[in-house]
């Protein structure tokens, strides 16, 4: 079972969950009212970049997803900081230098506190001030690299933050929720234009979470699960239609309605359900849109799960790539054990595991086992 000729193999990071010394966000200020985990110094990626990339080369990784911080690069409303900008220019270029195509989203759920301050994407002017920073950003960095997400799962970061209240602004508000979707979405779509004055050569999407919802026999779970189907996986993704150049997909969680089949678990508690993977990658063939599978992956601190979960996820992709989903890349979350928000340091997530005290880096075997696939490009 062959993969595609150039089909790109790598791993996810994003800047709050690992660069550390990020104090001006949103996030950080919850932390300091305990309302949420610090993240401190993380694993210090912001100043061990480079080593942190030679680790992806080493284990043959063609392509990395990162985040830019938002709060370093327009820490007060208007102005930019040039050092910032040529901070992740570096960024980028360690990863071409290694032969790594950069991966970059624009915008990983952290707020700068003045943004946050004014209410957000809540505020009347919330979708300017995005596609204004993202406008930026292309204008500086446009011509580094050629893949770009706007956002990341924007209706994962709405749920926690505006509807079940465990992130930052802490709302419980179904309509507010409702409300701030589609401010997200035509804030991507703004950006979109916007980015695409400056530069119309870039690759511009978004990394969309979507979940496999299904039921047992009862009708009234049939059609629950054909409505949180349509709301969750395409409503967002119809509402920026014409406007993404692929699609990325981060993949964790199956929901059934009703009784079912009981499944190995992650230690997150999410089911470990390759078919479920298969059957949300095809549900994406009706875009007839490149698509990246830009996160997936299992908290695994004892490393036992990590590698067959990885096989067996990928046998589901190849079975999508086959039944005409054109798929040409997968990015594996994460490459290091990180800050997993609210539930701070606990959930080891990474091909890399991180030593908290000394913050050295070992290789798990998982990730050499997902070597052995990239190297062969089959599974």
């Amino acid at each position: 079972m062959k993969f595609p000729e150039g089909f790109l193999w790598g791993a996810a990071t994003a800047s709050y969950q690992v660069e550390g010394g990020i104090d001006n966000c949103d996030w950080a200020q919850a932390g300091g009212q305990g309302r949420v985990p610090q993240a401190g110094k993380a694993i210090d990626h912001y100043n061990r970049f480079e080593g942190d990339f030679d680790i992806a080369q080493s284990l043959s990784h063609s392509a990395h997803r990162f985040s830019l911080e938002w709060a370093r690069i327009e820490p007060e409303e208007g102005k930019f900081d040039q050092m910032a900008i040529e901070h992740y220019r570096n960024v980028i270029r360690a990863l071409k230098d290694r032969g790594l195509v950069p991966f970059v989203t624009l915008w990983h759920f952290t707020l700068p506190l003045w943004f946050s301050e004014k209410g957000g994407f809540s505020h009347p002017d919330g979708e300017k001030v995005f596609a204004r920073y993202c406008e930026f950003v292309i204008i500086e960095l446009g011509s580094e690299a050629t893949y770009w997400m706007t956002m990341n799962e924007p209706l994962i970061w709405a749920s926690g933050g505006h509807l079940r209240g465990v992130w930052p602004p802490f709302h419980k508000n179904l309509l507010k929720f409702i409300g701030v979707i589609s401010k997200l979405a035509n804030a991507h779509n703004l950006a979109y234009t916007c980015m695409k004055r400056s530069h119309p050569e870039i690759q511009i999407g978004i990394a969309k979470h979507n979940m496999y919802f299904d039921a047992d026999a009862f009708p009234w779970n049939i059609i629950s699960a054909r409505i949180m189907r349509w709301f969750w996986n395409h409503r967002f993704l119809k509402k920026i239609s014409g406007h993404q150049d692929f699609i990325g997909l981060n993949f964790y969680i199956h929901k059934r309605f009703g009784t079912g089949t009981s499944y190995v678990q992650t230690e997150m508690g999410w089911d470990i359900f390759p078919e479920a993977f298969y059957s949300v990658l095809f549900e994406l063939k009706r875009y007839n849109l490149p698509v990246y599978v830009t996160e997936n992956g299992i908290a695994d601190s004892t490393d036992d799960k990590r590698g067959e979960y990885i096989a067996t996820y990928l046998q589901s992709l190849l079975r999508a790539i086959e039944s005409g989903v054109n798929i040409r890349g997968y990015f594996y979350w994460s490459l290091f054990d990180n800050f997993e928000w609210a539930l701070g340091f606990e959930k080891r997530f990474g091909l890399v595991a991180i030593d908290y005290n000394t913050l050295e880096r070992t290789i798990r075997p998982s990730a050499h086992r997902y070597t052995e696939i990239i190297l062969k490009n089959e599974v």
